[in-house]
């Protein structure tokens, strides 16, 4: 296998720098050199851009399938429990039955790497995950723990918050839960009950937040923990989201999420976007593009203590690399604008996982057991065999599925 090579000529987006017309040497899985070359030196289409592969910080593996399920009429919820309700009465829950968890977490795997997304979270409890993630063609972190929320609408995943926090703290891991997703006062009550436990602190990694006062942005703040920003689906289901310019302002470790396609945008480009249309009709100023972009990088990095493994383009980190073939000038807002068309190549650890065909010598070279697909009249190369998957899955509920986040599956 090839060990050791350098890909040159794309502009550099570190994201704590830009390098233009920079070259990065890959050695095994590691970024070896920003500077140097190497005998195998792979030269990029001028123009191009590299980014560090993104990270999806909140998803729920399980739950990417089409269409959305929420409120009627308009209408929103008060907490996450009516849509629980509503989840279960859905004839979208009865087809998606038909196909088997495997494919499901395949579908999902997809969904984040058309995206340009290498690491994601599955916020699901290890025993339902962990036989499933050795299959994936992307990293889904593992050393976590977890509850689902904090209130009585939880639904009992791990050993109680204290037990799962501790553990974190321990491990040196993310304590991951949903946090005040509703309007209820107990949903409203979650940073009070975190702290009365003594276990608010860095571990934590808070999801959707959407009934934060100034108080708990404080206080959130103060004892360093991160919060999951996923402006879609709170969007959807409630018809608000967080005070992000506050938690912004306070400086808050703040990343975007896609959460489930059931209740979330179709990929972490989409949030991405969404996330900034948002803040833009809340505020009535622009959220800037890098800030956008350290939400899916550099800060997920940091709430899932990985920070010295992922998130930016440096020398002894994993060699995650994305390309793409930018729509505006400016480094920042081609990320912000980047559709799945525009990827150029995708590698995870030094080996090349999804690109253009004009790469297939990379993935021969570097043993990835891959496919073609055709992506607006582009032969790409993709880890797994994602079309193959498409088909059976449309066999198995027997008509034509469309999923928005397969660009090849139109």
């Amino acid at each position: 296998m090839l060990s050791t090579y350098s890909l040159s000529g794309a502009t550099l987006v570190t994201p704590e720098r830009i390098i233009r017309d920079g070259r990065v040497k890959i050695e095994k899985n590691r970024v070896k050199s920003l500077t140097d070359g190497s005998k195998v030196d792979i030269q990029l289409q001028s123009g191009v851009y590299c980014y560090p592969a993104l990270i999806n910080v909140h998803d729920h593996l399980r739950g990417d399938y089409l269409p959305r399920i929420g409120p009627q009429n308009g209408d929103y919820y008060l907490n996450w429990s009516y849509w629980e309700r509503d989840l279960r009465n859905s004839p979208v829950l009865v087809e998606r039955a038909k196909i088997s968890v495997e494919q499901m977490y395949l579908l999902s795997a997809y969904k984040n790497l058309f995206s340009g997304v290498v690491t994601v979270n599955d916020h699901f409890p290890h025993e339902f995950n962990e036989p499933l993630i050795p299959l994936l063609p992307v990293r889904v972190i593992n050393s976590y723990t977890l509850a689902h929320e904090c209130s009585s609408f939880d639904l009992n995943w791990g050993d109680g918050i204290e037990i799962e926090h501790r553990r974190a703290v321990e491990r040196g891991h993310p304590f991951i839960t949903h946090l005040e997703e509703g309007f209820d006062a107990e949903s409203q009550s979650g940073v009070d009950i975190l702290e009365n436990l003594n276990c608010l602190d860095e571990h934590d990694v808070l999801i959707h937040c959407i009934g934060f006062s100034d108080s708990d942005i404080r206080r959130v703040q103060a004892a360093g923990a991160s919060v999951a920003w996923c402006p879609a689906s709170n969007m959807f289901m409630f018809n608000v989201t967080c005070k992000i310019r506050k938690m912004i302002a306070q400086g808050v470790n703040v990343c975007i999420g896609t959460d489930s396609t059931a209740t979330g945008s179709v990929n972490l480009f989409e949030e991405i976007r969404f996330a900034r249309e948002v803040y833009r009709s809340m505020y009535g100023e622009e959220l800037d593009a890098e800030t956008l972009l350290r939400m899916v990088t550099i800060h997920p990095a940091k709430a899932f203590w990985m920070q010295d493994k992922i998130g930016t383009v440096e020398e002894g980190k994993y060699a995650d690399l994305l390309f793409i073939r930018p729509r505006e000038d400016d480094p920042y807002e081609a990320l912000v604008s980047a559709r799945m068309e525009d990827i150029e190549l995708i590698i995870q650890e030094g080996t090349p996982i999804y690109g253009d065909g004009k790469f297939e010598e990379l993935f021969h070279r570097r043993n990835c057991d891959y496919t073609t697909v055709q992506v607006r009249g582009r032969r790409m190369c993709v880890k797994g065999d994602p079309a193959g998957l498409l088909e059976r899955i449309r066999r198995a509920v027997g008509f034509n599925k469309v999923l928005d986040y397969l660009p090849f599956g139109e």
